[in-house]
């Protein structure tokens, strides 16, 4: 019995090795706090927009203006990575991101709300300094199963966000969720002060210098480029979903409260089994694989999510299908992004992520006009176009590098 437990517990040092379990969980719960002031909108986009009598093309723009916000603090801010020592940045940016969380919670106006909530989300790239620092500090042959375990911190804060925030505006209206949040950064960024170790790997060159090689990677590096349109196209259908869902389900069919809206965020916690599951298999050599099937389910899960306007169960099935194929393809991208060239991974995360949530910003700002114009079987035929196109991508991709250099297997 000694030596099974013995075994077992070599083996999750050896998942783990570099990177100790309880700076591991730390890291991932603070990467969820950070990125979930992005989402709080969301469930909420009904209630805010009587609140602050808004329109529902401007209410949906929060959620625009979070995905952009985040877009813009990727290439602006991530890059400082490989220029600035990284525990400073890191909680630099938590503290940041808790002081404009306040200015949204206290916003009297649409104006101030969007101003707050795109300063939150440009400061909340905090969450990428971390997983490029969990990188860092796992051995290579671990790095799927870090970078899945820290993104799926990330995954659950922007999931759990939208279940809290509905019902603590039950009890406490909108504003209570940015209030808590704002006041979990501060302890976080403490706690990451005190245990995390000092990491500066200086790239040599002056920030604007450093940006433009950011930008000059689009050019020099192929891999870089299909996996950011694969990334856009995949997180724009995503986001066609979760912006939506909420005009769906208080409409007439369904008639939810905020409370119950923002529960039905918990389905997509399927994602978090995916996303280490997703690791794994990318530390094997499958991350193709992963990729394809993952882009794969991505379209077919439209399809239950247009039976859902009148049926739960389909709609139900389609999030869940959604969530697991997105973190699937997402995982897959960064394994092969990350094993490009160590050191500059700041900057490559800098360049793959901004391409992906502005991809993002515009599977959101789309969906307005499409629920507009078309009601949930526009925003399906939308979100099902954009799946479709994160397939078909990945298969060019996959014909271009048969023909030319081999990509990571």
């Amino acid at each position: 019995m000694t030596n099974v437990m013995t075994r077992t517990t070599q083996r999750d040092n050896a998942a783990e090795a570099g990177i100790g379990r309880g700076l591991l969980l730390l890291m991932s719960v603070s990467t969820g706090l950070v990125a979930a002031g992005n989402y709080f909108a969301q469930p909420l986009l009904d209630v805010i927009r009587q609140d602050l009598e808004l329109s529902t093309s401007t209410a949906a723009m929060v959620v625009t203006a979070a995905q952009a916000g985040y877009a813009l603090g990727l290439i602006m801010l991530l890059p400082l990575g490989d220029l600035l020592e990284r525990r400073g940045l890191a909680v630099a940016l938590f503290g940041a991101t808790a002081a404009f969380l306040l200015m949204s919670a206290t916003a009297p106006n649409g104006t101030v709300l969007l101003a707050g909530t795109a300063l939150a989300a440009i400061t909340s790239v905090a969450a990428q300094v971390l997983v490029t620092f969990a990188v860092a500090l796992a051995d290579p042959e671990h790095r799927g199963r870090v970078v899945g375990t820290v993104m799926s911190g990330l995954l659950l804060g922007g999931l759990l966000a939208r279940t809290v925030s509905g019902m603590l505006s039950e009890f406490g209206g909108w504003r209570t969720v940015y209030f808590v949040n704002a006041v979990l950064l501060i302890v976080v960024a403490v706690l990451l002060w005190r245990v995390l170790p000092r990491l500066h790997t200086p790239a040599g060159m002056s920030y604007p210098a450093l940006l433009r090689s950011t930008v000059v990677l689009f050019r020099t590096e192929p891999v870089l480029r299909w996996r950011a349109v694969i990334a856009a196209l995949s997180l724009a259908s995503f986001n066609v979903f979760w912006t939506s869902v909420t005009f769906l389900l208080v409409a007439d069919h369904y008639r939810w409260s905020e409370a119950v809206i923002g529960l039905f965020g918990l389905v997509g916690v399927a994602g978090t089994i995916a996303t280490p599951v997703a690791g794994r298999l990318a530390d094997r050599g499958y991350v193709q694989w992963v990729a394809g099937i993952g882009t794969a389910l991505l379209a077919v899960s439209w399809v239950a999510i247009a039976a859902g306007a009148t049926s739960l169960v389909w709609l139900l099935a389609g999030a869940i299908a959604l969530t697991v194929a997105q973190q699937s393809v997402l995982n897959s991208n960064q394994n092969v992004i990350y094993a490009l060239a160590p050191e500059i991974r700041n900057r490559l995360n800098s360049a793959f992520m901004t391409a992906f949530f502005v991809g993002g910003a515009a599977g959101s700002a789309l969906t307005a006009v499409a629920w507009v114009r078309g009601g949930w079987a526009g925003v399906s035929a939308l979100g099902g176009a954009l799946a479709l196109a994160t397939f078909l991508v990945w298969v060019a991709e996959r014909v271009s590098a048969r023909r030319g250099p081999v990509l990571p297997a």
